[in-house]
């Protein structure tokens, strides 16, 4: 059993003050050394962190106890890790925990959730269609067999594809994405344009790897943390994407080494050493190109950070200050 471990959940749950709640969510996951990108909103929570197996264990049960949150399931999604899979902690206020703009409220209506068992009992059925919610950096590493993909930089981009599957408004469309979070609105979404036989998988990719051995998931889980991909398929996996360079199968996403282009995809490690970690002969080039890294991830620059550069209440800061 490895020591670390990697949480990723939503709740959406109403937060009426959310500066309040992110400075105490934030002192919190100080307090018990945790790191990783916590998303608050008026509309609910999201959040993906790391940390000891112990610490975890603390943050979950200390956010199932939150009466804001009582009587809602946060339904973890947890993988094991050898250390920590963020260098940093950030609890950031935003207008929703997952960048959408759709008109649409998943606490009113949404797909009908598939538990994995369900969704993997699905798949055989002739009248289904799995339709990716992911961007397309994201589906480029993986997807599931068959899936309908978008060529799409974000979910506010769905508008401007419906065109593409309306063809299918006969079929049983099943959404899915990494944790599930981005299926709750896109499934609302479909919904409110004439889709009727709409499901979305309860938990995403993640979910559906740990329960059910990520089945016929070709290549790999695009993550949002220092390991940028997670292996889920167990039971048939397969490489799925090409190396950026040489166009051999690879399946080991990098983002380029020069800051200005930070572009993230496949890269083999052959390559990846012989373009000084670029993307391109531009990139190989550029001045500000940063030092050679052959895990191939680079993190933001941000000078003297401390975590407590999260904090605006001086006197909450000093709770984790040593004494003079």
């Amino acid at each position: 059993m490895k020591p670390y471990r990697v949480i990723l959940y939503y709740n959406y749950t109403p937060i009426t003050n959310t500066e309040e709640y992110r400075e105490r969510h934030h002192l919190f996951c100080i307090q018990n050394h945790l790191l990783g990108r916590i998303i608050v909103a008026e509309e609910g929570l999201n959040g993906t962190v790391s940390g000891l197996t112990a610490d975890c264990e603390v943050y979950m049960k200390w956010l199932e106890s939150d009466p804001i949150f009582e009587g809602t399931n946060f339904d973890f999604k947890v993988e094991e890790h050898e250390g920590h899979t963020f260098q940093k902690l950030h609890v950031r206020v935003k207008n929703e925990i997952v960048n959408s703009d759709l008109p649409v409220n998943p606490r009113v209506r949404t797909g009908k959730h598939l538990e994995p068992a369900d969704f993997k009992n699905m798949l055989t059925d002739p009248d289904v269609v799995l339709v990716d919610m992911r961007s397309n950096y994201e589906h480029s590493v993986g997807k599931f067999k068959g899936a309908v993909t978008f060529d799409m930089e974000n979910l506010r981009e769905l508008p401007d594809h419906i065109e593409e599957i309306k063809h299918l408004k006969d079929k049983k469309i099943i959404t899915y994405c990494t944790g599930g979070i981005k299926c709750e609105k896109a499934s609302a979404y479909l919904l409110e344009r004439g889709f009727e036989n709409v499901y979305q998988l309860h938990g995403g990719i993640i979910k559906y790897g740990l329960e059910e051995g990520g089945e016929d998931f070709e290549g790999k889980c695009y993550v949002f943390d220092g390991r940028i991909t997670t292996d889920v398929n167990s039971v048939n996996p397969s490489v799925y994407s090409e190396c950026h360079i040489c166009h051999e199968k690879s399946d080991f996403m990098v983002n380029c080494a020069n800051p200005e282009c930070n572009e993230h995809l496949a890269i083999c490690p052959s390559c990846l050493e012989k373009m000084d970690g670029a993307c391109s002969e531009e990139c190989k080039t550029h001045p500000r190109k940063r030092p050679y890294n052959p895990a191939g991830y680079y993190v933001k620059q941000s000078d003297n950070y401390t975590p407590l550069q999260g904090f605006k209440s001086r006197e909450r800061t000093k709770i984790l200050q040593p004494n003079d």
